[in-house]
């Protein structure tokens, strides 16, 4: 489980190709300022919202191997040598929860419609895919490249947030531009409320 609070931003370091056809994934090497001597092997970070498994460690990076599923349901697949990453380390027992609760699997992928300048704030909006669109409401969480953001407004299936300087610097949120595709998650309290419901 993850709160949707980007700890550091990574960069692809080294990209290989895994597997081949319709299986073919990808081997991503990050570089990072955590203490990768603290990440054990098989711990789990999430990538741009995605949750990854270490397979390798070296010196102020580590690896992870993407299955072609994940590559083809994500932006994971866009990445090459020097995208940047937002990561978030798993939670423990006993973390401060300062975003929502985020599970690390992405719902769809988004796209950037909008981008407005609103004082020191950014203004976005996204169009989401419509299946997801009814799990949105003002007020309401989502989780957008692994950040977790409030729901200012929803038209039909484009969505409104406003973005602060600090989550524009802390985050690779703050470079996005009109057409870039994004990582989506939908408040998981939402999905359980539409499946009780009967609306899932």
């Amino acid at each position: 489980m993850f709160t949707g609070i980007v700890t550091d931003i990574g960069r692809i370091r080294a990209l290989t190709k895994t597997g081949t056809g319709e299986g073919e994934g990808r081997r991503f090497e990050v570089e990072t300022a955590f203490d990768v001597a603290d990440i054990d092997m098989g711990a789990s970070i999430a990538h741009a919202g995605a949750c990854m498994t270490v397979v390798e460690k070296g010196d102020h990076w580590y690896a992870i191997e993407v299955s072609g599923e994940s590559l083809s349901k994500t932006t994971l697949g866009t990445w090459d040598v020097g995208t940047a990453v937002n990561l978030e380390r798993a939670m423990r027992l006993g973390d401060e929860l300062g975003g929502h609760m985020v599970s690390g699997h992405v719902d769809g992928v988004g796209e950037v419609t909008a981008r407005v300048n609103d004082g020191d704030s950014v203004r976005f909006t996204f169009r989401t895919p419509s299946e997801l669109a009814k799990y949105l409401a003002p007020k309401g969480s989502i989780t957008i490249d692994g950040v977790s953001l409030t729901v200012n407004e929803v038209e039909g299936d484009q969505f409104g947030i406003n973005v602060i300087p600090h989550t524009q610097k802390a985050t690779t949120i703050g470079a996005l531009g009109v057409g870039d595709k994004v990582n989506l998650e939908i408040d998981m309290l939402a999905r359980y409320v539409a499946r009780l419901i009967g609306k899932a």
